[in-house]
């Protein structure tokens, strides 16, 4: 394995520090929760070794909303930590692997490390970031391992056809291949949600995490729901190889968060949708950029037109240093620097509009 630091992580706030930052729009999340809106009490919580699959409770709660069985569950460090176990496993040096692009950057910078052979699907703007499942197909070579795609979409926000991830499993079928479907903003869909991906077969693997929707993502709990019994024992090995178990104070928090599920989400849907209308009110009087309009998560992908005549790194420096606000430049996905994504779910309404303004003034600064 040949590790490399990915760029969202090196330039993330937590490493540049949030007390650089004044407007944060550069996370990929809601806002984060405080212990005490869970009404929680530590005192009687013996701090043992956890159940090595996820506590029984944390799993049947995620069972449920998935439609499997609590079987088909293994808990994880974040959805982080079940893309890596998922690579490692399914995995090895020269197999081939079609992958989404833009995209998290885990989902890419893991087979790299490992050696794979990589063909990228990449989304287009002009397509409206539409996945072309015809594309994808032809992609294919026999030693093809697995296909790898998000949905709801980081960072564009664009959510699958339930015919195109029909069409997916299918061919994952066909092909005697897994689908890997990154499912991390499921819980945030602008438009009606597609069933877990897990639930519709066995060669589907379905990954997400209490990290984006819930704002919690400091308790480090994700999951991988599976309906093949033998490979789940195989993820469950790779799990106890790298930590044994989670954390029992985590997968604590986690299910008692999951069992408020039904008012927190309700929160987050009317915050979010009065965020994404501020970013479209926003982008309606700001004619240098463009954009396509999200159907879930809380983030989207605008660029910078090309007819604008912008320096785009005076724009990112002004953007920094003279207004102390931050965005997810188009490098963090191996994209053009003109796109950068904007994350409305975790600033607050001021923030989130002084960060707005701010890149407006960056680009009148920034003009070439």
């Amino acid at each position: 394995m040949k590790y490399v630091r990915m760029p969202i992580e090196i330039e993330s706030p937590e490493e540049q520090g949030y007390d650089t930052i004044r407007f944060n729009l550069s996370e990929s999340s809601m806002r984060d929760r405080n212990v005490s809106e869970l009404g929680l009490g530590f005192d009687d919580l013996l701090l043992m070794y956890g159940v090595h699959r996820g506590a029984p409770g944390l799993r049947a709660l995620i069972a449920q909303n998935a439609g499997v069985t609590e079987a088909d569950v293994l808990t994880t460090a974040g959805a982080a930590g079940a893309l890596f176990i998922i690579a490692t496993t399914l995995l090895d040096k020269g197999d081939h692997l079609v992958v989404v692009r833009p995209n998290y950057a885990t989902n890419i910078e893991t087979p790299r490390a490992i050696g794979c052979e990589i063909a990228y699907l990449d989304l287009k703007f002009e397509d409206g970031f539409r996945l072309d499942v015809d594309r994808l197909e032809a992609l294919i070579r026999p030693n093809t391992k697995l296909i790898s795609v998000t949905t709801p979409h980081n960072p564009t926000g664009v959510t699958l056809k339930h015919a195109d991830l029909t069409r997916l499993i299918a061919i994952a079928e066909a092909h005697s291949i897994h689908l890997l479907v990154d499912e991390t903003y499921r819980e945030m869909s602008f438009v009606p949600k597609l069933p877990v991906a897990a639930s519709l077969s066995p060669r589907a693997i379905s990954v997400a995490s209490m990290s984006k929707s819930y704002g919690i993502p400091g308790i480090r709990v994700g999951w991988i729901v599976n309906r093949d019994a033998q490979l789940m024992e195989r993820f469950l090995a790779a799990k106890e190889q790298i930590g044994i178990c989670g954390s029992i104070v985590d997968e604590h928090i986690a299910e008692a968060a999951l069992k408020q599920s039904a008012s927190w989400l309700t929160s987050v849907e009317r915050t979010n949708r009065e965020a994404l209308a501020t970013v479209e009110s926003w982008l309606a009087k700001e004619t240098r950029m463009e954009w396509v309009r999200p159907e879930g998560g809380c983030v989207c992908f605008p660029r910078i037109k090309a007819g604008a005549n912008i320096d785009i790194d005076r724009f990112y420096r002004t953007l920094q240093v003279d207004h102390a606000t931050a965005v997810g430049p188009g490098h963090w996905f191996e994209q053009d620097r003109r796109f950068m994504r904007i994350g409305f779910g975790w600033p607050l309404g001021p923030e989130l509009s002084g960060g707005l303004a701010a890149i407006s003034v960056s680009l009148d600064a920034a003009r070439a």
